[in-house]
Order: structure tokens, then C-alpha cells, then sequence
């Protein structure tokens, strides 16, 4: 919020005379002590005003959402969100009818959560029409004005609400809001996928993603949104061991209670990637086959069957589910980091050369062989793999 870039941004948008305010998550972070990633602008200043400002100074800008007030400030790699102050003339679910303003307070009154409608001016003065301060001093996350209202305007602040209680919330979640969220819960089927699926994987960043999903559920949250995510013990115990950097799609997994063909409705009905999917779907196939007693050959054997990917998720899953046996769980990860895949040494080409035709018989003559290959724990080499070969062929 100090950095040269940050300043010349600012002194575009005040370069007419506007007061601007950072706003919402670098605020909040930014009294917290945290690292600040996004950074919002605040502005009396309609839309166009903006751009032309930028234009003047020799700032990139995209009209990113010129309808509703927000232009984005690119300084390579920085993007900064600028947004005109407004009020909602007309709300109806994640859409509204904005009308641009003046009025601080007003702006402030049509935020989602009193944390994130804290204002800061440039030379570092509070601005604080909710009281959010004070909540998140408390650790409390509360809506602002009526819990119902903010979440009739767009349902996705119920996974909001959750999200912010499991990063800052430290005391028992505020009861007003909990009830609005529990009372509205059956319009969460109304979220596109993409949008369910980018709340619930940032919610389980956090190491109380644990504890948070068990509210969600004892309040019916999941109910009506992922009924599969029932394994919270679970969630809990990867938290405990996936160390400083959380992957959110294991953690996903480690949540879920469906079958492979539950996991990959799951998975559809997140919109997750073709890998994300593939991966959500390996979890569940393969769960178990990763112990911790499986020996070097095993561990060999493993990774080129499933990839260090599969492997390192199932060995962080079934780590969750033993705890005491966390050195035998780091020796194995650390091997699927050290281990580089082989290639067979031989191909089609080879098989065709002894002439075998084009056709379903190379493949199946390649698997063979690759079957002895892997059993001899990868130690053959091309002429072994051929010697090999020319026998297997000899008997066909």
C-alpha cells in the first residue's frame, strides 16, 4: 500500500482533487499484521473519470466492470480494483442496478461484512462507518445491517460468511448472521459451480477449514450444497500434517465421503478442471494402496503406476489417518520427490520390426513385456527388454 507503484496510482485518481480510499481486504490484512495481496481503491470519481485520469498518467486500465463502477489499474505485475462509491438501487440475487455516489457511508452500507468496510486515506487514516474494527479485534465476522438482506443481494456471501469466520473469526460465529445463513441455505443450489468451487477451496486454505466445515454442517450448509463432504475428522487430520503450504483440492478429498462415480458428479458439478477431476478421482480409486510399510520396491512400483501426484496425496491421506508413523510418511514423500519416472526402453516400432502387424497386437505386446520390466523392479535394459521381447513374440 506504500510501494512506488501503489503511489502512482494514487496520484492519478487525486490528481483533479478526489479523496480516495483503500478499501476491504488490504485494509483489513493491513491491521492485522498479515501480508497484503489485493489492493482496492475507493473513489467519488464515476468510472469514466477514472479511466481518463489513468489515460492522462500513463496507467493501463481495463474497464473491468464499467457498469458497475470498476475499473482495473494494471502497473506490471501489480493490478489495482478501483471502484466508484455507490449505493444499490435494485438488488436481485448476485446482480443489482448500482447507482453511483459520494457518500462514504452509504458505499460502506452495502458491503458484505463490517471487516471489509474499513476505509484508509493514503496518509494512513481510519475510516469506519460499521465498526469492523472493533469485530475484528473481537474476531467476529458479522454481516453489515441485516445478515438477511446482505444475503438476499447475493447468495454466495453464505460461503462468504464461513470462508471469513474460518481465516478471522476466533470466537463462536456470530449468531444473527449463522441464522440468515441456515434460513437461506436451500438458495445456495442456485450458485453456478465455478463460484461454489472458488469459495471452498479458498475456505479450506485454512488450517480451522476443519472446524468450520463441521459448523456448515451441523447448520445444514452442506446439505444443500455438498452433502459429500462428511469426512471432517479426516479434514482435520490432514491439516494437522500437510504442513505450511495447504493444498486445497487434497484437502477437498480428504473431506469427502463419495465413491468414485459420487466424487465424479463432485468433481462435474464443481466445475473442476479435466486434472483436477482426473486427480479428485484417483484419490478415491486408489485410496489404501499407499501403506505405510511399503517398502523401496513398492514405493518404485507405485509412482510409475500412479504418478507422484497420486502417490503423495494418498500418502498424505493415509498419514492423516496414522499420525504416530509421521517418519515413515516423510521417508516415503521424500523418495516420490527424489524418484524420476523410467520410460520403457523399447516401442512399438520394435515390436513391428519382428512383424508383428499394426494393430491391438503391438500394444498388447508392449504390455507384456513392460509387465516383466516392472516386475524386475526397472532394471532391464534395452537389449534385456528385447531378448524379452523377441520371446514373447516367438511364442505368439
Amino acid at each position: 500500500m506504500t510501494s512506488h507503484e501503489t503511489g502512482a496510482i494514487v496520484a492519478a485518481l487525486t490528481a483533479k482533487g478526489a479523496v480516495v480510499r483503500f478499501v476491504g481486504g488490504c485494509v483489513r490484512d493491513a491491521l492485522l499484521e498479515r501480508s497484503v495481496k489485493d489492493i482496492d481503491i475507493a473513489t467519488p470519481d464515476p468510472p469514466e473519470r477514472v479511466l481518463e485520469l489513468l489515460r492522462v498518467a500513463g496507467i493501463k486500465a481495463i474497464p473491468t466492470g464499467i457498469d458497475h463502477g470498476t475499473v482495473t489499474a494494471v502497473i506490471p505485475p501489480a493490478h489495482y480494483e478501483i471502484t466508484t462509491l455507490r449505493v444499490d438501487a435494485e438488488t436481485y440475487g448476485r446482480h443489482a442496478r448500482v447507482e453511483f455516489s459520494s457518500d462514504w457511508e452509504s458505499d460502506a452500507a452495502r458491503r458484505d461484512f463490517t471487516i471489509n468496510a474499513i476505509y484508509c486515506d493514503p496518509q494512513g487514516e481510519i475510516f469506519d462507518p460499521t465498526g469492523g474494527i472493533a469485530d475484528l479485534e473481537r474476531g467476529i465476522v458479522r454481516f453489515v445491517g441485516t445478515p438477511d438482506t446482505r444475503i438476499k443481494e447475493d447468495y454466495l456471501r453464505i460461503l462468504r460468511f464461513f470462508r471469513f469466520t474460518a481465516f478471522y473469526g476466533t470466537q463462536p460465529a456470530d449468531s444473527d448472521g449463522l441464522a440468515a445463513c441456515r434460513e437461506n441455505a436451500e438458495a445456495l443450489t442456485s450458485l453456478s459451480g465455478e463460484r461454489v468451487a472458488g469459495e471452498m477451496l479458498r475456505l479450506l486454505e485454512s488450517d480451522n477449514s476443519g472446524a468450520v466445515l463441521k459448523l456448515m454442517e451441523q447448520n445444514g450448509i452442506l446439505d444443500h450444497l455438498l452433502p459429500e463432504l462428511k469426512r471432517t475428522d479426516r479434514l482435520c487430520g490432514i491439516i494437522a500434517v500437510d504442513g505450511p503450504d495447504p493444498d486445497p483440492l487434497r484437502r477437498l478429498a480428504a473431506a469427502n465421503s463419495a465413491d468414485e462415480d459420487g466424487t465424479h458428479a463432485l468433481a462435474q458439478r464443481l466445475r473442476l478442471s479435466k486434472v483436477e477431476r482426473e486427480r479428485l478421482t484417483a484419490i478415491v480409486t486408489h485410496e489404501g494402496e499407499v501403506a505405510v510399510d511399503t517398502d523401496a520396491r513398492g514405493r518404485r512400483r507405485l509412482l510409475y503406476r500412479l504418478g507422484a501426484q497420486a502417490f503423495e496425496d494418498l500418502a498424505f491421506l493415509e498419514w492423516a489417518a496414522n499420525p504416530s508413523e509421521a517418519r515413515s510418511w516423510r521417508r516415503h514423500l521424500r523418495f516420490a520427490a527424489r524418484w524420476s519416472r523410467p520410460a520403457l526402453p523399447i516401442g512399438g516400432a520394435d515390436v513391428m520390426a519382428l512383424g508383428v502387424p499394426r494393430g491391438p497386437e503391438v500394444g498388447n505386446t508392449l504390455e507384456a513385456v513392460e509387465a516383466w520390466w516392472i516386475k524386475g523392479d526397472f532394471k532391464a535394459d534395452r537389449e534385456k527388454c528385447l531378448v524379452k521381447l523377441r520371446q514373447l513374440v516367438a511364442i505368439g
